[in-house]
């Protein structure tokens, strides 16, 4: 049996498979979300760590002979699933940074499952895999070559693991070949990105250097001139502009709340104080969408699938209906302004469990029976 483990900064994901079998269905799981006395704040690390050690250890029982972790940045050192080592490990570690909302809580359950699980191969399965096929064109940054050598300044994309599945199961849907279809997949979250892929490889996306860039999120900017992040920086300092970015900018930061479920609730109550916010909120959010949409029809040469994914994509109907059929100052209820008309629209939940557990469920390492 496969465990694989998904850590965030907000919940703790986990699901057993009992593969190969003829059905992908999890033999056992369980999502918890963590929140501090109903608010939407993550415990503390310390109580984070005793809630997951509570959860890994009740897993004993099952037979698990190999256990998998998403992992989101794995820069360009890991471009492949990896067989966890103290020297990986430490690796991985030394990418938090890049990935403040997610690679601490993926490591730390890297290592609680070390503790627990000692004798059994933990393989570390990343985010940014997909995209070692972006070309040159989408990944380069138009910085100094030496320095953007010297610091590994490119895009790396994320969410990979989630686009690669989501994409791959609506061409099953449409009956459609994966490797010989031009595909555009939003993935609409807490974290949120979108990716062209044509032919069966990722040839641009929207998050960057770090999860931090492209669309507006829940509580994350998105792209924003750097000019900002300067003034930021000379006024707040570093540690306190780096929190704003990561934790209270975005659609947060426009109307106060971080929850699309509550933001939608706030435009529908005309008695809302912030509702004409939220209004905002949610318009800028889905023309961030929009923009990049329109970008990747582009450069793919049209679209033959669109794909919603995430806990607002695959969820919210009226985010989709928003992106996809724009009736406000811009589109002045021009039908032909649809590029849409010929692409097949879905809404797919992702599964980046099973995709992990398919990833790792022929590897074969030394040193472990």
């Amino acid at each position: 049996m496969i465990l694989v483990l998904n850590c965030g900064s907000q919940s703790i994901k986990w699901k057993i498979f009992n593969l190969p079998r003829q059905s992908q269905k999890a033999k056992a799981g369980k999502e918890l979300k963590l929140f501090k006395e109903g608010k939407r704040e993550v415990f503390d690390f310390d109580n984070f760590e005793k809630t997951l050690e509570e959860e890994i250890l009740e897993l004993k029982n099952f037979k698990i002979s190999k256990i998998g972790h998403r992992v989101v940045h794995g820069k360009d050192i890991f471009i492949d699933p990896v067989i966890i080592t103290q020297e990986t490990l430490k690796e991985i570690e030394a990418l938090n940074n890049l990935a403040p909302l997610h690679n601490p809580f993926n490591v730390l359950g890297i290592k609680v499952c070390q503790d627990i699980f000692s004798d059994i191969p933990q393989i570390a399965v990343f985010d940014t895999e997909f995209y070692k096929s972006l070309p040159k064109i989408a990944f380069t940054y138009a910085l100094p070559h030496k320095l953007a050598e010297k610091f590994g300044f490119r895009k790396y994309g994320f969410h990979g693991i989630s686009h690669e599945y989501v994409a791959k199961k609506a061409c099953e849907i449409a009956k459609k070949k994966f490797d010989k279809s031009k595909i555009i997949t939003c993935h609409l979250g807490g974290g949120a990105s979108i990716t062209a892929i044509k032919n069966g490889k990722a040839i641009d996306t929207s998050m960057g250097f770090s999860p931090g860039g492209g669309i507006v999120m829940m509580t994350r900017p998105g792209d924003v001139d750097d000019e900002i992040i300067f003034e930021m920086i000379e006024d707040l300092g570093p540690e306190k502009t780096k929190e704003i970015i990561n934790k209270e900018s975005g659609i947060k930061g426009i109307c106060g709340e971080s929850e699309m479920l509550k933001v939608i609730a706030m435009t529908e109550n005309p008695e809302e104080p912030s509702r004409r916010r939220a209004e905002l909120a949610l318009d800028i959010f889905v023309y961030s969408i929009q923009k990049y949409i329109g970008s990747y029809f582009a450069i793919l040469g049209g679209c033959d699938l669109l794909v919603f994914t995430g806990a607002i994509g695959y969820h919210s109907s009226k985010i989709r209906n928003m992106v996809c059929h724009p009736t406000g100052d811009l589109s002045k209820g021009d039908k032909n302004l649809n590029i849409l008309n010929k692409t097949k629209i879905l809404a797919i939940k992702t599964d980046e469990e099973l995709a992990i557990a398919n990833k790792i469920k022929n590897l074969k390492f030394k040193n472990y029976g």
